[in-house]
């Protein structure tokens, strides 16, 4: 019924950029919190940053200053610059949003397939 589709991903060396997106389609009513989140090898799932409707943005410490999270609501479309990419930023980058179908109550976290990003140092 919802399928999230991420791009962007990629190798890039320290210190440069890349910018991740994520389009969600199907039957959906509304979309409330998009956010991301990273997995990298032999680590728990983190938050990396999330975006509501309309409210403030959160960022985990690592990436603040770096890294910006922003929304195209009309397109059900999330986005993530990524700047001064470090090694440590390595992972599998998965699309979160919390959602509400047109046959749904309540709105359910859906999540992309992840794409990878690789930074060389």
């Amino acid at each position: 019924q919802v399928q999230l589709v991420e791009s962007g991903g990629g190798l890039v060396q320290a210190g440069g950029s890349l910018r991740l997106s994520c389009a969600a389609s199907g039957s959906i009513f509304s979309i409330d919190v998009m956010g991301w989140y990273r997995q990298a090898p032999g680590k728990q799932r983190e938050l990396v940053a999330t975006m509501p409707s309309s409210g403030s943005t959160r960022y985990t410490d690592s990436v603040k200053g770096r890294f910006t999270i922003s929304r195209d609501n009309a397109k059900n479309t999330v986005y993530l610059q990524m700047n001064n990419l470090k090694p440590e930023d390595t992972a599998v980058y998965y699309c979160n949003g919390n959602i509400r179908t047109l046959t749904s109550t309540f709105h359910w976290n859906y999540w992309g397939q992840g794409t990878q990003v690789t930074v060389s140092s």
